[in-house]
């Protein structure tokens, strides 16, 4: 019998396991690593129209660069707040930008433009990128509907993605209180 029970909770520690790795997404530069130069268009910051590198911009200020494929009411949620945050930390110079991963750049300018304004966004440029893929250097997963990468000084101090749906308001929370990472 304790064989038995033994053997089932071990099953049940493995099978548990196995759930939670399926449900991690692996997206974007590793912590550790370097971010290199990518160019976005910007619809809504002080550059908008123009297209250019907020990664170039910001130089070696803790930044957090967010890439969506959907901004739903969750990325909506999580821009909001990230945006607070610089905004209650710019004598640190934080600093942050959110970029759209669409096919169609018109469509996500016009609708960028309504989440700035309906979320008073006001430190935070919210831009695209003309492919689902993303800059290829930064190893967007197709799995990964939101990947969160936080540096300082061009060095990736905080990388998390979830998959679509998984972006809950408590993840929002935790990515918001690890922006202490790049604000040491």
């Amino acid at each position: 019998m304790k064989r038995l029970l033994s053997l089932t909770v071990a099953l049940m520690l493995v099978a548990a396991g196995s759930v939670s790795t399926a449900a991690e997404v692996k997206s974007g530069i590793e912590v550790g690593s370097r971010v290199g130069a990518y160019t976005v268009n910007d619809c809504t910051g002080p550059n908008a129209g123009k297209s250019l590198c907020y990664r170039c911009q910001y130089g070696g200020r803790p930044v957090v660069n967010i890439f969506a494929r959907e901004m739903d009411g969750n990325v909506q949620e999580l821009i909001a707040k990230i945006d607070e945050k610089v905004g209650q930390n710019r004598d640190k110079k934080m600093a942050a930008f959110v970029v759209h991963l669409t096919d169609d750049a018109d469509k996500s300018s016009s609708e960028l433009k309504k989440i700035a304004d309906s979320k008073n966004i006001k430190n935070t440029p919210l831009t695209n990128f003309e492919a689902q893929a993303g800059p290829s250097s930064y190893k967007i997963s197709k799995d990964a509907d939101i990947t969160v990468l936080m540096w300082v000084n061009s060095k990736v101090k905080v990388n998390h993605a979830f998959k679509k749906g998984d972006l809950s308001k408590d993840k929002i929370d935790t990515l918001v209180n690890e922006t202490s990472k790049i604000l040491k």
